[in-house]
């Protein structure tokens, strides 16, 4: 049986510090800008592979304290 690979949406919070809104973005806009529809920053949506790398950074960093 093939699976059919989905995409769900990708959760975000707006970088800008007076703005903070959750945003919701497909799946498609990894590596690419987006634009906050509340206060209209420009920002980069993180790809798969800065998201694993966080991850595995911030793992020993909690394991250290």
């Amino acid at each position: 049986m093939d699976r059919v690979k989905t995409r769900m949406p990708i959760t975000l919070i707006c970088p800008n510090l007076l703005c903070r809104s959750i945003l919701q973005v497909p799946d498609a806009t990894r590596g690419r800008k987006v634009r906050c529809g509340k206060c209209g920053r420009d920002f980069l949506v993180p790809t798969a592979e800065n998201t694993k790398n966080a991850k595995k950074s911030a793992a020993p960093a909690a394991q250290a304290e």
